[in-house]
């Protein structure tokens, strides 16, 4: 087992699952001519690497982070990521209005964490 703290490889594995489910989600908007079934395989295919991420992330993080905790990190990060993949890869613009959305949904998880 890693000698990080468990917080730190979650996330990092968390992350690393979502930009490959990100280009296998989105990445083939850039590839409109290419046959419907091609894409959904090249998204299979890139999405197993996903998995290969996000199901030790959700192992290892469980106990130290609820099911809800980790859902609420991995939906954080799943939009901070798309953020800079739209911008940067698709060349779509982020307005003021995705902006207030996303920080309405990150603010969300200020509840999710809060002891109360």
């Amino acid at each position: 087992m890693s000698s990080l703290p468990v917080p730190v490889v979650t996330v990092g594995l968390l992350v690393a699952s979502n930009v490959f489910m990100t280009f296998a989600w989105y990445g083939h908007l850039k590839f409109k001519t290419a046959p419907l079934l091609m894409v959904i395989l090249a998204s299979w295919g890139i999405a197993f690497f996903e998995y290969l991420l996000q199901v030790p992330a959700n192992r290892i993080g469980h106990g130290h982070f609820s099911a809800a905790e980790l859902k609420t990190i991995q939906e954080v990060i799943t939009l901070t990521v798309f953020g800079v993949f739209s911008v940067t890869y698709l060349r779509e613009p982020l307005s003021w209005n995705h902006l207030v959305g996303f920080g309405l949904i990150a603010a969300g998880a200020y509840f999710v964490f809060h002891r109360w």
